[in-house]
């Protein structure tokens, strides 16, 4: 009779705890909070991001800002401009510009349907957030249009609405 093992193995360990949680995926790089209060964001897609070297350490690092960041379609290729990505701090004489345009991996199936969708009056396309998905870069885009000023301000009104609904059903919940 074989002798049993007493080894207990813990069912969901971390591949590596001592990785970084943007490095390894668990958290966004960089959000784009203000696009959903600016644009009404119709469709969002996936794209790769092509980056160098110490563009990849800087967002592994938090260093990337989409405040002012959009979409462009240009000779058939998706482009990011005005992504502002910090030079990393350890870098060399090779270290990067900040606000370099960069090319979004994107199948040209869907760079057509978006071409012809940006031609219409008032949509474009804003990076909503930055992220990694197996080891790779990667930036969610939403199809968007801008948000008049009575647009921002109903929006508002329907969030505070809906604040004060569920906290009035959480009181009632409470004294019951």
């Amino acid at each position: 009779m074989a002798k049993q093992s007493t080894h207990q193995t813990r069912p969901n360990a971390e591949k590596n705890p001592r990785r970084q949680p943007t490095a390894s995926g668990e958290k966004d790089a960089a959000v784009n909070r203000n696009a959903s209060h600016i644009y009404f964001l119709l469709e969002k897609f996936e794209a790769g991001l092509v980056l160098t070297g110490t563009e990849v350490k800087s967002v592994r690092a938090g260093k990337a800002n989409l405040k002012e960041a959009y979409g462009l379609i240009k000779d058939g290729e998706l482009w990011l401009l005005n992504c502002h990505i910090t030079p990393y701090e350890h870098g060399s004489y090779s270290n990067h510009a900040a606000l370099r345009t960069r090319k979004l991996l994107v199948h040209e199936e869907e760079i057509r349907k978006l071409s012809s969708q940006t031609r219409q009056k008032g949509l474009t396309l804003v990076p909503t957030r930055m992220y990694f998905k197996n080891g790779k870069a990667k930036i969610e885009m939403a199809l968007a249009r801008g948000k008049q000023q009575w647009d921002k301000r109903e929006t508002e009104r329907r969030r505070t609405a809906d604040r004060e609904a569920r906290e009035a059903m959480a009181r009632a919940r409470k004294q019951a």
